[in-house]
């Protein structure tokens, strides 16, 4: 991301709100609806997983991911298929709506030949060495936030509501690693098109970016996102997740979402 717009978020989060239409929803509101809108069930796809380090050595992964809703909670389960070193490898999932409940995320490594439990104090950890970290796969608690709503800001030729989000508990910011973050939200879509995360400690930023969206089976899907690291001017790694044949409604076994099948391989 360029130095101007990175200007750019700073200038918006000092603006403080001065600039957003007339009768425009609360910042909590807007939130609301972008954890409730409807991002599909029983979700099968292909993804390919591109890491780019600060020398420009890429190392690419495939991965099959599924998802299942369970009531208002979300299950997901992923399968690295390629390369050798990440074969077999596999993570799960449970995204749970209750604002009091932990969300449950277990990672299977083959090497160990046992599924580890991620720990709360671990979710700010990168997953498989990706600019992801284990937080960025679930849904926020809304309730561990303070929200602001900025002004609005055009994305794509999209307009969206600028979004301030911090924090309100330690616990929060030791699970997530982030300070604070700014959230593009798209106001026809409700969903998260660009985000700047301030990571906790080393003075690095984190910039999400979801460049193509398209609407599967009536949903509204993002099919290529990134997420890049930064340290001032510096890029130290950048992440790249294409999204491929995605496919809503798709018949699943009981038995997909447990730590038997996690363990079993796709």
């Amino acid at each position: 991301m360029s130095l101007r717009f990175f200007l750019l978020f700073l200038c918006a989060g000092l603006l403080g709100g001065a600039s957003f239409a007339q009768g425009a929803p609360a910042a909590r509101e807007i939130m609301q609806k972008v954890n409730d809108r409807d991002d599909g069930d029983n979700g099968i796809s292909d993804l390919e997983m591109a890491l780019t380090d600060a020398n420009g050595h890429e190392r690419r992964r495939r991965i099959r991911s599924y998802t299942k809703d369970q009531g208002r909670d979300k299950y997901r389960i992923m399968f690295f298929l390629e390369p050798a070193d990440v074969k077999d490898s596999a993570f799960l999932t449970y995204d749970y709506d209750a604002a009091d409940r932990d969300d449950d995320q277990w990672l299977y490594l083959p090497a160990l030949r046992k599924s580890k439990r991620i720990a709360s104090s671990d979710k700010s950890g990168s997953f498989m060495g990706s600019d992801f970290n284990y937080a960025d796969m679930t849904r926020k608690n809304l309730d561990a936030y303070t929200f602001l709503l900025v002004k609005e800001e055009e994305v794509r030729g999209a307009k969206t509501w600028l979004i301030e989000a911090i924090p309100a508990t330690e616990k929060e910011i030791t699970e997530t690693g982030y300070t604070k973050s700014l959230l593009f939200v798209q106001q026809d879509t409700f969903m998260v098109v660009r985000a700047v995360h301030w990571v906790k400690g080393g003075g690095r930023l984190k910039y999400l970016d979801t460049p193509r969206i398209e609407q599967i089976d009536g949903v509204w899907t993002a099919t290529e996102m990134t997420m890049t690291t930064k340290h001032g001017k510096t890029t130290e790694h950048h992440t790249i997740l294409r999204f491929r044949d995605v496919r809503y409604n798709q018949p699943m076994p009981d038995d997909m979402f447990t730590l038997r099948r996690l363990e079993q391989g796709s």
